[in-house]
């Protein structure tokens, strides 16, 4: 990062909800305990399914790496907001500020190809149940996971390093909830046109092509599920996909909002609250959603806490 050199900006202003002073306090409050149980709800996940062994299947497995990544974009962004609501105006230096941008796309990334991959799991598992121990065996669920990091991993690196490289001359305040890329970009005193096209295009591929695909496993998905003869088969497959559906469509649809939108697209309090809805609701919804539609991962918690209660009596 060539701060010195292109920069005369060391820190930024978050601005958050500073419009909206009056509000500040019960924002606060609020965000507070949704942060808490965000950790809670996913935290619960990652312990069952790694403590439960007839869990250790691919399904459940997506879904702890899908927890990891929502308690890991909480934890980027949800502190730091707390510390926005908490003051009227709050300093972010340079290297933090683009820190956050990185870990944001990193995390928001990963969690795009792993919905994506998770779909594809759910597609196999029924469309086609007897070749789905082939099809999603070890090997190929393991090179979907790394691939899915790998590829958030490639998104913030580039992304991040050439918005950086950007001068900022001033103003420094941005009127945002964090360092996400629209945001900052828009202080960037250069011509960032070719930036556009790239971010343009690569919110594209990685956003609305993998949406595009798992509406295309969904629809196969349909067709098999009304093939079905049981109706007890018709319902639970109907359960599973479900939860995961709600997930794709409440991340990917205020995601590409975000990042596809114009410059003059919406108002500022318009992206905050869309933001807010992929950055906070989607991490807390996320556990909800999936505890409380599986019957798998309700027995597991059950059977976990009475071994529990088994202990202590003992």
């Amino acid at each position: 990062m060539k701060r010195q050199n292109q920069s005369s900006v060391v820190e930024f202003i978050l601005l958050g909800f500073s419009n909206f002073p009056e509000l500040q306090g019960q924002l606060f409050g609020i965000f507070l305990i949704i942060y808490l149980l965000t950790l809670i709800g996913n935290a619960v996940i990652i312990v069952v399914i790694c403590l439960e062994q007839s869990l250790h299947v691919p399904m459940y497995l997506f879904l702890q790496n899908l927890s990891v990544v929502d308690v890991s974009i909480s934890a980027v962004i949800m502190p730091e907001m707390l510390v926005v609501l908490s003051n009227e105006k709050t300093s972010i230096s340079f290297v933090s500020c683009f820190a956050q941008m990185y870990f944001i796309l990193f995390f928001g990334g990963t969690e795009c190809f792993l919905l994506g991959t998770m779909a594809y799991d759910r597609f196999a598992a029924i469309c086609s149940p007897l070749n789905y121990p082939m099809i999603m065996n070890k090997r190929v669920f393991m090179k979907l996971v790394t691939g899915s990091w790998t590829l958030g991993f490639m998104l913030g690196t580039v992304q991040t390093t050439w918005v950086s490289s950007f001068p900022f001359c001033g103003p420094s305040e941005i009127n945002h909830i964090s360092c996400e890329t629209p945001a900052v970009l828009e202080l960037a005193c250069a011509d960032t046109f070719l930036f556009e096209i790239y971010a343009f295009t690569g919110t594209i591929l990685i956003i609305m092509l993998p949406f595009m695909l798992i509406i295309l496993s969904y629809i196969r998905i349909l067709f098999a599920i009304l093939k079905m003869p049981s109706t007890t088969g018709r319902q639970k497959a109907f359960s599973t996909c479900a939860s995961h559906l709600t997930s794709v469509t409440l991340f990917y649809g205020t995601a590409s909002m975000t990042y596809l939108q114009p410059k003059s697209g919406y108002s500022p309090e318009t992206k905050k609250l869309m933001s807010l809805s992929y950055s906070l609701l989607t991490p807390l919804l996320n556990p909800l959603i999936y505890s409380l539609r599986n019957s798998e991962l309700k027995r597991a918690l059950i059977k976990l806490r009475q071994r529990k209660v088994d202990l202590h009596t003992f």
